[in-house]
């Protein structure tokens, strides 16, 4: 089966096209099984993201597509979600979904993804951020309120690497998600950006893999024509590592499946 489960909607504000038209593009992909993940309300970097009130609406969108196409494709209704100190919202955690993908974004104020800010990096030691980056992917394991890892090594997205090994830096990181049963997804949206690679890395993946920590996989597409790319380079990147399942989920029940 094939799966997509991180893809978002023009309620986040930075992306394009309608809910309709990725639901057909998924479906003209082959596509089994496809996840609205869009990024959940916070009362911070408001700009990129759905507002609050905009939830139940979003919601119902999701619900109506996943009736409409439900002879096609089945449709899974979640949000992604930044870990960020202080400001997660108990109202997004409490939302009656499929699945919830835990992402982090931003260092303090510094949303490390985003080209605006990315003169920033001159300003930074290198280790010591991309340390800081794994400390926060470990305390939103920890935290046990997520299912998902999104895109894990997130902070590699503009090529700027760590002059240490990442498995390294990544260690209790991976240890923490793992501890947590949480889910890994591989995502090629670094194959679009100037990394030039999915997430994870190889070097990282194989220290997944070790753990065996369970896989997921997510276009995180922003725009229709985004779903399904790269589908083959990270299947089989996968499969390089021993993996022939996938996580799915259910009102937050994983099952694995074949890919």
């Amino acid at each position: 089966m094939i799966i997509d489960l991180h893809n978002h909607t023009t309620r986040c504000n930075h992306a394009s096209g309608t809910m309709e038209a990725y639901v057909q593009h998924a479906i003209a992909q082959n596509i089994d099984i496809f996840g609205f993940s869009d990024h959940a309300p916070m009362r911070f970097d408001e700009a990129y993201r759905m507002r609050f009130d905009e939830m139940e609406d979003y919601e119902k969108d999701v619900l109506y597509v996943k009736k409409k196409y439900a002879d096609t494709i089945s449709i899974l209704l979640a949000y992604e979600v930044d870990f960020l100190e202080g400001y997660i919202d108990e109202s997004v955690l409490k939302r009656d979904v499929d699945y919830l993908i835990g992402s982090v974004h931003y260092l303090g104020n510094w949303g490390f993804d985003n080209p605006e800010f990315i003169g920033e990096y001159q300003n930074q030691n290198i280790d010591e951020i991309w340390q800081r980056y794994f400390d926060a992917i470990e305390s939103m394991a920890k935290s046990g309120l997520f299912d998902i890892v999104g895109h894990i090594d997130l902070m590699k997205v503009f090529n700027f690497l760590p002059h240490k090994d990442v498995r390294l830096i990544a260690h209790h990181a991976i240890k923490a998600i793992k501890k947590a049963n949480m889910v890994i997804e591989i995502n090629p949206a670094g194959l679009r950006k100037p990394a030039l690679e999915q997430y994870p890395s190889a070097g990282l993946m194989e220290l997944i893999a070790e753990h065996d920590i369970p896989i997921s996989f997510g276009s995180d597409s922003h725009e229709p024509t985004h779903i399904g790319f790269s589908r083959e380079i990270i299947h089989d990147f996968a499969r390089s590592f021993g993996y022939k399942k996938c996580a799915t989920f259910q009102n937050r029940e994983r099952m694995l499946i074949n890919f």
